[in-house]
């Protein structure tokens, strides 16, 4: 009964989504599943504390050496929330910074892995890591076989792409060093707007039932935890399941999946 229930409510959210934008959605009889990744926490305690309070599985992606970071991560393990370290990359854009901890391109092997270690242990309880920036270190396959390679020997940690170019050979690396890793499908605002990041969340929820699976990355902005505090609990209601990062990392197919360029 169960299943049959959820096959009728994911028909008709594939419904609902094909009248939308305008393209079939497949359906399955399996649930589809959603991963949602809250980056940037650590510099703002109030911030942090309203995303450790999110409904379901919501992934925390927390900033290393940052005020609050090791004690918000403390406190999202004992809520049951999937901790990851949002680890500083350098960008591409010169003027940026990626604060405190970030991985340069000038660094040798022994000052790259002695900065990533140290983030590492900044951030308690960490299952796995995503990339904070790193428009440029993610496109050079020497410094991503370091990460990689230091993942495989902390643990296994997985990765989280945020892919913020298409130009990353991050899941190249990752699959050759066999660290489970997947890839961020869906900026939920990059543009704040209330509507903008409503629209995000159809299009996020459109592709899951397409596919069965795909990763939001968003950010802990008043108006995006506002609409997630709305919108996680009715997921089911569409026959989507909200899960932690990692148990999206299980679809074999992922790396190769279509992705949209964020």
């Amino acid at each position: 009964m169960i299943r049959h229930i959820l096959v009728r409510a994911r028909l008709a959210a594939a419904i609902w989504a094909a009248a939308v934008f305008g393209f079939p959605v497949a359906v399955t009889a399996a649930p589809a599943e959603i991963a949602v990744i809250i980056d940037d926490l650590g510099y703002r305690y109030a911030e942090g504390q309203r995303a450790i309070a999110l409904p379901g599985a919501v992934t925390l992606a927390i900033l290393p050496h940052t005020r609050f970071g090791a004690g918000l991560a403390r406190a999202a393990h004992a809520s049951g929330k999937e901790v990851i370290v949002h680890l500083p990359l350098q960008p591409a854009d010169a003027s940026a910074d990626p604060g405190p901890g970030a991985l340069w391109l000038d660094m040798d092997r022994e000052q790259f892995h002695a900065a990533l270690f140290a983030s590492l242990a900044a951030v308690p309880h960490a299952a796995g890591v995503n990339g904070h920036m790193g428009s440029l270190l993610t496109r050079h396959p020497g410094h991503m076989a370091w990460l990689m390679s230091a993942l495989r020997r902390h643990g296994g940690l997985f990765f989280v792409d945020s892919y913020t170019t298409p130009s990353s050979v991050a899941l190249q690396l990752a699959e050759e060093f066999d660290i489970a890793a997947g890839r961020r499908d869906v900026f939920l605002d990059s543009d704040p707007d209330p509507e903008a990041i409503r629209l995000q969340l159809r299009r996020l929820r459109a592709l899951s039932l397409q596919r069965g699976f795909a990763i939001a990355i968003a950010h802990p902005y008043p108006a995006t935890l506002e609409i997630l505090e709305t919108a996680l609990p009715v997921l089911a209601a569409d026959g989507i399941r909200l899960v932690p990062a990692s148990g999206i990392l299980r679809h074999a197919k992922i790396a190769a999946a279509p992705r949209d360029g964020g």
